[in-house]
């Protein structure tokens, strides 16, 4: 049974929407990041960067008051605004070739801790105990965990009938993108996709396993019973059939001192190796991995003979790769943090890749084939855990846009 509440959002002004809202911090270049702070005053991004204008060094609980403080700047000027009734949000992007509509809510840190719903990442420590230090001293969360459901006819339903209303909020943005929002507020109908939803088993962690876990430590520390905001997390929720999955393509800087004669002669053991000479090749199914090494293009097949598949982890393309080709043959075991090792999103186009290597950045790349819903939805299921950089999840969230106060 999925747990979703409705709250109070803080919003910004319909006029001002298009200024505010912005991209996720670590997303811009450092160019890109000093325009839009120079030259925009009512970005998001102050808040976020409250410190652009002073570079002292400062303890992570200061910089988060200041992130509070300026939060609160923002709110003394009418530039966010928070809703007079608790609701529920649609919130729909379109680009030129995708368009998503998923429901903004609270879910249940409860739901978390018993595993309704089910995550399928790794997360780090250290980066959760910062992020729930983030929340804890800033006291709001802009950026939604991305969750997905089963596709479900009756969510689908009321989602076009509510999309067919005047939003809102409508705005573009310099990605091209078009964001809509619509705010739902009617006791009736919040009621009722609530009751659709508790007949819904289990909610699956698309992108934001580490907010999901700060959000379960601060819930955790909560000695206050009347703030019942800590037991919920911002959350995303969008249809499975919905979500966008791109590969994560890796760059190696070397061979680990083998010869190119011996580097494929070591791959030739547990895959069917195709040189592709200067066609350019990517997988098109699964167990297929293309490789740019030496100015030319190969396809490896696994030999599928050689290879026991005994759980949902075995049979990812990226463990694949890491237990016949990167551990073994490349000795890199640490994927995560090995400096020898650069993963770029499979929305880059394979000619920055071929370009990265060609100039001598790096030796040899890999090209994977993305994984699917029903392989990260196996993985949650059976508590395994997917290798670091192994999808690439769309839609990404706008900061600023929908903001939970806690």
């Amino acid at each position: 049974m999925a747990k979703i509440v409705p709250f109070k959002a803080v919003r910004p002004t319909r006029a001002k929407v298009c200024l505010v809202t912005c991209r996720s911090y670590n997303e811009y270049v450092n160019a890109e990041l000093a325009a839009q702070l120079d030259f925009n005053p009512l970005s998001f991004l102050h808040i976020l960067k409250p410190a652009y204008n002073n570079q002292e060094t400062v303890s992570f609980e200061k910089r988060y008051k200041q992130v509070s403080q300026k939060y609160q700047d923002f709110k003394n000027e009418n530039i966010l605004v928070k809703d007079n009734k608790p609701a529920i949000y649609i919130h729909k992007i379109e680009n030129k070739t995708q368009s998503y509509t998923g429901i903004i809510v609270g879910t249940s840190v409860e739901d978390y801790r018993n595993n309704s719903i089910k995550k399928h990442e790794g997360i780090i420590a250290f980066r959760v105990r910062l992020l729930k230090e983030y929340m804890k001293y800033s006291e709001f969360n802009t950026e939604p965990v991305l969750m997905t459901y089963p596709a479900n006819k009756s969510i689908e339903n009321w989602l076009y009938n509510c999309t067919q209303k005047l939003a809102d909020f409508e705005f573009s943005t310099t990605k091209k993108e078009t964001h809509y929002l619509w705010k739902i507020d009617d006791a009736l109908e919040i009621d009722w996709i609530q009751n659709i939803f508790k007949k819904i088993e289990n909610l699956y962690i698309a992108d934001g396993h580490h907010r999901t876990e700060a959000s379960r430590l601060l819930a955790d520390e909560n000695d206050n019973p009347e703030n019942t905001a800590k037991n919920f997390i911002l959350s995303y929720l969008i249809s499975e059939n919905n979500v966008q999955i791109y590969e994560y393509n890796r760059l190696i800087k070397d061979l680990n001192g083998h010869s190119k004669e011996n580097f494929l002669k070591e791959l030739n053991k547990n895959f069917i190796v195709k040189n592709w000479k200067q066609k350019p090749f990517q997988p098109s199914q699964k167990f297929q991995i293309g490789m740019y090494f030496d100015t030319e293009f190969y396809c490896l097949e696994l030999k599928t003979e050689n290879f026991p598949f005994q759980n949902a982890l075995d049979c990812l393309d990226t463990q694949i790769l890491y237990k016949k080709v990167l551990l073994p043959i490349l000795y890199i075991e640490d994927v995560r943090n090995d400096e020898r090792i650069e993963y770029i999103s499979g929305k880059q186009s394979i000619i920055e890749i071929k370009q990265r290597i060609d100039d001598g950045e790096f030796q040899v790349g890999f090209l994977m084939f993305p994984s699917n819903i029903h392989e990260i939805k196996d993985l949650a299921d059976s508590n395994l855990i997917m290798p670091p950089k192994s999808t690439y999840i769309e839609p990404k969230f706008r900061n600023g846009l929908v903001i939970y106060e806690l």
